[in-house]
């Protein structure tokens, strides 16, 4: 049975026979390729590589910069209804497509620029409104509820019933005005407003529009959305500078954060033992 020491030896041996072509005195100088690496400790077998790679988003990134910009001395409509006929009656407001008239002694104004106007404009540069404020000469008005219709041109027909009175509140010393911030509405074609007014009443509708369409803005390579960066007044200085907040871009994503990927590469470990300790042991094999 050979010694544990001379089996030892042989197997250094042949391993000195495989990978070094170093001929000469071991105690002299021993290079075992490792230089500048002596204190690299890794186990035996592979680990992962984990590079970290910038990617660009897969869709247009929308920026505020690119989004058009309400004036805030242009986002207001003032629709004045009058009905001085001797009975009560519907009167409508919007509607572009139908082009539904009013009912006889029921007139339809608009301060801005005219309500034919608007229904022109709202086919083609539809927009968003986003809080209403409702004066009445006579506070039963707000007993009937106002009606936002959507009419299709294939017949469908879709009606949603708002009600002022979910507006006043005992804080409200003005029995005949409610300021609603929460009413919304599109306006395209297709929509339209319609209310029971009574007669000899006049409403007085004061819109703020919160978002619109700019077709315009297509001929310049910008984006159609036009948004208000200014929140509506309310008339209360206290909760009007409350509210001076930045609108989001409704209905556009918003500018995404940079996307990062992990890419893993399996990479063959390097040995456990350090040169240093590899040279100490050789020398005291060969002692």
């Amino acid at each position: 049975m050979r010694d544990y020491e001379d089996e030892l030896s042989a197997y250094e041996q042949d391993a000195e026979d495989r990978y070094d072509d170093f001929h000469g005195d071991y105690e002299e100088e021993f290079d075992p390729g490792f230089e500048g690496n002596e204190d690299a400790y890794y186990d035996d077998g592979y680990e992962e590589e984990i590079e970290y790679v910038g990617a660009h988003d897969n869709y247009e990134n929308y920026k505020s910069t690119s989004i058009g910009r309400i004036d805030p001395n242009d986002r207001t409509l003032t629709v004045v209804v009058k009905n001085t006929s001797g009975k009560d009656a519907q009167a409508i407001l919007f509607g572009g497509n139908e082009e539904a008239p009013q009912p006889a002694g029921v007139t339809v104004v608009v301060e801005e620029s005219s309500h034919k106007e608007v229904r022109e404009e709202s086919k083609a540069n539809p927009f968003k409104i986003g809080g209403m404020k409702l004066s009445v000469s006579n506070p039963l008005q707000f007993d009937n509820v106002l009606k936002i219709v959507k009419r299709t041109a294939s017949g469908s027909n879709t009606e949603r019933v708002y009600q002022p009175r979910n507006a006043t509140s005992p804080q409200n010393f003005t029995q005949s005005l409610i300021d609603d911030d929460n009413f919304e509405m599109d306006v395209t074609g297709q929509d339209s407003l319609r209310l029971l007014i009574k007669a000899g009443v006049t409403v007085v509708f004061t819109f703020t529009i919160k978002a619109r369409a700019n077709m315009g803005n297509l001929l310049k390579g910008n984006n159609v959305a036009e948004l208000s960066t200014a929140p509506r007044t309310t008339g209360l200085p206290q909760i009007d500078l409350l509210r001076r907040k930045k609108s989001s871009a409704f209905g556009i994503k918003p500018a995404r954060k940079k996307v990062v990927k992990r890419i893993k590469r399996v990479v063959p470990k390097r040995l456990q033992m350090s040169p240093l300790k590899y040279r100490e042991r050789r020398q005291v094999f060969r002692r």
